[in-house]
């Protein structure tokens, strides 16, 4: 079986990236990765292999190193059959989260996505600041973003609801969505057209992997009907997915998260946020802090009733988790090049100590 890489997004500077690998390796897309081993999509058709040690090692350094969902990387068959991923090709996008953990890490969500996804529920209503949150990722990953507003056959007005999102997606486009009844597919299947990848990012029961059905024309993702008591939908998809659509592009499935920790998003903020971020340009003083100084562009929006308290507040308080996460992840970095020297001195020491 052979396929098609052009349909997926491979491209001429992806073939100047093969000159620096070896000859008997071959390019391939992951679409899934599992404990270590990735499915490959290849020119020949879909392999398993497993990740190369020079990969898990980098990855030992920076989990962002390790394949993901995505990626495009090279493969290679060895004489007793066996198949290493021997490395990742250069990221065009990357969307990445803070892991839970306490070193204030990244975790890849999704590579090389053309437009970044967020998928909310319109029924029983969408979580606004949510949307802001995921719209802070999008921005950041180099993707461009959209918001996708699913279940829009439940909602008495979608066309209201998706005018009051519009107004916190400054330059994103809103689409109101139904799987079900195929309202909205038309303005979406641009973004997964011959080459380009559309990736999917929101909380568990959005409908992500029924729009994937919908999209695919076929059932390539479990679903799960929705719960009669409030309307919401069940956690369905556990892992990371890229699905080719037929006739080019691919839909990026991920799994369903109420929130993603913000890790070093100053820019993607500053996108998702360009009404606030225009008017503190426009404040008397460079550095404004807001609050008692004249001339503040910032409070008198927000006393007139231009830029309403509740945004407002919302991007004080992503400002301030991105601002701390930026001094973990500076601390982390600091400790581990003092350990580091502290190594290096040791063995330096230890080489040149009198017999």
């Amino acid at each position: 079986m052979t396929f098609d890489l052009a349909s997926l997004g491979w491209d001429a500077s992806y073939d100047r990236a093969l000159t620096t690998v070896d000859a008997g390796d071959r390019p391939g897309r992951v679409t899934r990765v599992d404990r270590g081993v990735c499915t490959v999509l290849t020119a020949d058709g879909p392999v398993r292999a497993s990740i190369a040690g020079a990969v898990l090692t980098a990855a030992a350094a920076d989990p962002v190193a390790l394949p993901c969902a995505g990626d495009w990387v090279t493969v290679r068959r060895w004489p007793d059959q066996r198949i290493t991923a021997q490395r990742v090709l250069p990221r065009r996008t990357t969307l990445v989260r803070r892991t839970a953990g306490k070193d204030s890490s990244g975790q890849v969500l999704a590579a090389n996505i053309d437009t970044a996804a967020v998928v909310e529920p319109m029924h029983p209503a969408p979580d606004v600041g949510r949307v802001e949150r995921f719209l802070a990722l999008a921005w950041e990953s180099g993707a461009a973003p959209v918001v996708l507003l699913t279940k829009c056959d439940a909602a008495a007005d979608p066309a209201a609801v998706a005018g009051s999102l519009a107004a916190v997606a400054p330059g994103v486009p809103v689409i109101a969505v139904s799987a079900q009844r195929g309202d909205g597919l038309a303005q979406v299947r641009p973004y997964v057209a011959a080459g380009r990848t559309l990736g999917l990012l929101g909380p568990s029961g959005a409908g992500k992997s029924t729009l994937v059905n919908a999209l695919a024309g076929a059932e390539v993702m479990g679903t799960q009907q929705i719960r009669r008591v409030d309307g919401k939908g069940r956690h369905t998809t556990t892992y990371r997915a890229l699905i080719p659509i037929p006739g080019g592009g691919a839909v990026l499935d991920t799994p369903g998260v109420r929130a993603v920790g913000l890790l070093d998003a100053a820019d993607g903020l500053d996108e998702a946020f360009a009404d606030v971020a225009q008017l503190a340009t426009a404040c008397r003083f460079a550095d404004c802090g807001h609050g008692t100084e004249p001339g503040c562009a910032v409070r008198a929006a927000l006393d007139s009733g231009e830029l309403p308290v509740r945004r407002w507040e919302s991007w004080q308080r992503l400002q301030r988790e991105v601002a701390y996460e930026m001094r973990r992840r500076d601390a982390r970095l600091a400790a581990a090049e003092r350990a580091k020297w502290k190594r290096i001195t040791k063995e330096h020491r230890g080489r040149h100590r009198p017999a």
